[in-house]
């Protein structure tokens, strides 16, 4: 395993274990598997694991895990909380307890101000006393490092960056997201504030292995050196000295080697121009074929009206990239459990938690005009007759 240092001279490693996306059954960990992934990162030198007071269970899991195998101390784990839920330092020093709780341990390595949108969130905290906070929790051991996740224009996010001291930053950063979102200009900025820089998003969700047009998986093809969709992405920004720790929300056995080895053997500046003009191609291919730019982090969720919107997206995209029968097929899977797009009723609350700013609304009239065609009805109106009977 790499090795990159953070504000501290610690040493983190370059593969972040994201906590996000543990593979669940019913709602609930699958925490046997979950132990056996963190713990063969662990054992591989992964030591960077990054979870959230609102990602369900995930603080606990981790928690259960690094207690079980005796690496508390051994690992750094970060964690957020969100500013909208930090009203007073009293009710801050409640949630903070209650995840050191979760996580079974005294002290947290770095904490996160999760989503901070915009400098007036920062302003509005420093009323409340925010930098006292912070810095009676920096001097008492309990909160060893501090910063922020970010998902917005780079304007803003370098405004934020400049507001404080802060220790470190997480952004959502890929070769499709190099513009967009804080992008290159937001992560050299932070570095060169000596800021060490988190990413998060390296697949966007996915999106560059499962949901690529056929255009894109040619443009890999053909090239003359090879590696796998996921790991020409990780090898992009490994490939930058900027980047400190880029996260991975692994959930299969599989996932975690392939990462591994893929930070185990990429060399910061290997990347040439030709491959850098690759990735180019595959970005115009992707964008080509995207209608919604969704990542499926699920912040959204849960609908009042039980739309899987992640999983509308989804098909809507594969429906553009693959054609009507494999967006059909997805569809006909993503609506088993959930109602059709068609069935919003506009009330907005999905899009005050969408990190990438998406029209959720109006992007879901738009998929259900594609999607609900007379077949799909068809087979709805079949299958809700049999879940209505079980």
């Amino acid at each position: 395993m790499k090795y990159r240092l953070d504000k501290n001279g610690n040493e983190l490693s370059v593969l972040g274990f994201g906590c996000m996306r543990f593979k669940k059954k019913l709602g609930r960990i699958e925490m046997a598997d979950a132990e056996r992934q963190v713990m063969a990162a662990y054992n591989n030198g992964v030591n960077y694991f990054d979870t959230a007071f609102i990602y369900p269970g995930s603080e606990a899991a981790i928690g259960e895990i690094f207690e079980k195998n005796n690496i508390r101390d051994k690992v750094y784990i970060a964690t957020k909380l969100p500013p909208q839920l930090m009203r007073s330092t009293e009710i801050l020093d409640k949630l903070l307890g209650e995840q050191l709780k979760r996580l079974r341990t005294d002290h947290v390595d770095f904490f996160l101000f999760h989503m901070m949108a915009d400098i007036k969130v920062w302003e509005r905290l420093k009323t409340i006393g925010i930098e006292k906070w912070i810095e009676d929790k920096r001097v008492s051991g309990i909160i060893r490092q501090f910063g922020f996740s970010y998902h917005g224009k780079s304007d803003m996010f370098c405004k934020i960056v400049d507001a404080y001291d802060w220790d470190m930053c997480l952004i959502q950063y890929n070769y499709m997201d190099e513009h967009t979102q804080a992008g290159r200009k937001g992560l050299n900025h932070a570095h060169e504030k000596g800021i060490p820089v988190m990413i998060m998003e390296p697949l966007r969700g996915g999106r560059l292995v499962n949901d690529l047009p056929q255009e894109a998986k040619d443009i890999f093809a053909k090239h003359p050196v090879q590696h796998t969709p996921a790991q020409w992405a990780f090898r992009w920004l490994f490939n930058q000295p900027e980047v400190t720790v880029v996260l991975s929300g692994m959930n299969s056995d599989e996932m975690v080697a392939d990462n591994i080895k893929t930070a185990c053997e990429t060399e910061i500046g290997e990347l040439t121009a030709n491959d850098e003009a690759m990735l180019k191609e595959v970005v115009s291919a992707i964008n080509s074929k995207m209608k919604v730019g969704c990542t499926g982090c699920e912040y959204c969720m849960p609908c009042p009206k039980n739309i899987n919107i992640s999983g509308t997206f989804s098909a809507y995209n594969r429906q553009s990239a693959d054609g009507n029968f494999a967006g059909f097929k997805e569809y006909v899977k993503c609506t088993g459990k959930y109602a059709p797009a068609s069935v919003c009723i506009g009330c907005g609350k999905c899009e005050t938690h969408c990190p990438q700013g998406i029209e959720i609304r109006k992007e879901l009239k738009e998929a259900a005009k594609v999607l609900e065609t007379p077949a799909y009805k068809a087979v709805y109106k079949v299958t809700s007759v049999f879940k209505k009977k079980k």
